[in-house]
């Protein structure tokens, strides 16, 4: 499998003030295509920092992508270095300029010079179209390497990549196939995985990603040895982890997704997620088929006033109780409409409440006839238990339903 680099410049990375999304989305596409990423390196808007990173990818590697430093302003470098490890001079591109000059004249405007600039290359570059922006991207050989050059803006990124760089490096058609497991300890799912990973065919790679509750297995490779390596992987892991959902996609889409195939609809009552379990859902296309609504009833009173949990329950133990989530979960489902009805109540912090500690969650899943209750002291900051009574409602929902 070849290898690239990408190389991100721009101050604005290092300081925080932007994320770089780019080399991320440029991983996963090189990945598709049979190239390994192997390193990112981000460095400032400094010509002797950008020719320095351009020319040591170019010693390792035979692909690199370099995004930002194309744009019309003096920190603009990117040009000025790859034309110094090339051993070339930066030239204006006529065409380039004439449509910069066509562009300014609709607005009835004459460009400015830092505008200008963009119709400058590295002479013998190959230009690449820009789909979604202004600046042009730049492709050119530099020894054994090839150097692509794009905008740091995402969208530009992406446009410019898909339509110019990214069909010319397909070696092969490659897929990525997930599996995803939701509360599972990332080490556990690791052990479990030993014996397959141990024994991986050459050009077959397996990763774990541990984030917002759940661990995601990957594993990429030639789709006709990633299909059986996949439901071994499936295989293993239920075996290994009986307790655990091994699912085939994101938990909230496979909640979606069982829900619709059983023309069953879901409403959502929240206390301390605060609309988060919500969130998850209608981040999914789609969700409007299954989810008829969410109700964030913070203030105790209005577990009694809107989802009809009993006041005196609420009078006597608080709203961060079993039976409270229990009344909600029924409540909420009630009141919509809906088949079922999920609900979480708790303690996120920092402080403890009415006597309760911090991390102290209840969920439920309700329907006619059944509800279930999962109570659980969850470990971390506000935001960590938060995200993971997020997950747990779903969990205890999924095991519902299916």
């Amino acid at each position: 499998m070849p290898s690239a680099e990408v190389v991100c410049v721009g101050d604005e990375l290092l300081s925080g003030r932007v994320t770089d999304t780019n080399s991320g989305w440029l991983g996963a596409r090189l990945a598709e295509a049979g190239w390994r990423l192997v390193r990112v390196a981000t460095v400032p808007d400094e010509l002797d920092a950008v020719a320095d990173a351009v020319a040591a990818a170019c010693a390792r590697v035979p692909l690199v992508l370099v995004t930002g430093g194309l744009g019309g302003t003096s920190d603009d470098l990117t040009r000025e270095a790859l034309a110094r490890v090339a051993g070339r001079p930066v030239v204006r591109d006529p065409r380039l300029e004439q449509a910069l000059r066509d562009r300014y004249a609709k607005r009835a405007a004459e460009p400015p010079a830092g505008a200008l600039a963009m119709a400058d290359v590295v002479e013998g570059a190959e230009v690449l179209a820009n789909p979604a922006g202004t600046a042009p991207g730049l492709r050119l050989r530099v020894g054994g390497a090839q150097v692509v050059a794009l905008p740091g803006v995402p969208a530009e990124v992406r446009a410019i990549a898909a339509a110019s760089v990214l069909p010319g490096l397909a070696g092969g058609e490659r897929t990525t196939t997930s599996l995803w497991l939701p509360l599972a300890d990332e080490a556990a799912v690791g052990d479990a995985l030993g014996p397959l990973e141990a024994a991986l065919p050459d050009g077959v790679r397996l990763g774990y990603l541990a984030g917002g509750g759940s661990t995601e297995v990957r594993l990429t490779g030639l789709p006709e040895v990633v299909a059986p390596l996949a439901a071994r992987a499936r295989t293993q892991l239920r075996a290994a982890l009986p307790a655990a959902l091994v699912l085939d996609e994101p938990l909230p889409a496979s909640v979606l997704a069982v829900l619709r195939g059983a023309g069953e609809t879901l409403a959502v009552a929240e206390s301390l997620t605060g609309g988060l379990v919500t969130a998850a859902l209608v981040a999914v296309p789609g969700a409007s088929a299954v989810l008829r609504a969410g109700v964030v009833s913070y203030a105790t009173e209005l577990k009694a006033g809107l989802l009809g949990v009993d006041a005196g329950l609420l009078a006597e133990r608080g709203a961060v109780d079993p039976d409270v989530a229990r009344q909600m979960a029924e409540g909420v489902r009630l009141r919509t409409g809906a088949t079922w009805g999920v609900a979480t109540t708790g303690v996120a912090g920092p402080e403890p409440q009415d006597g309760r500690p911090v991390g102290e969650v209840h969920v439920a899943a309700a329907r006619e006839g059944e509800v279930r209750v999962r109570s659980v002291q969850l470990r971390g900051d506000r935001d960590r238990v938060r995200t993971t009574a997020v997950v747990t409602a779903l969990v205890l929902l999924r095991e519902a339903i299916q």
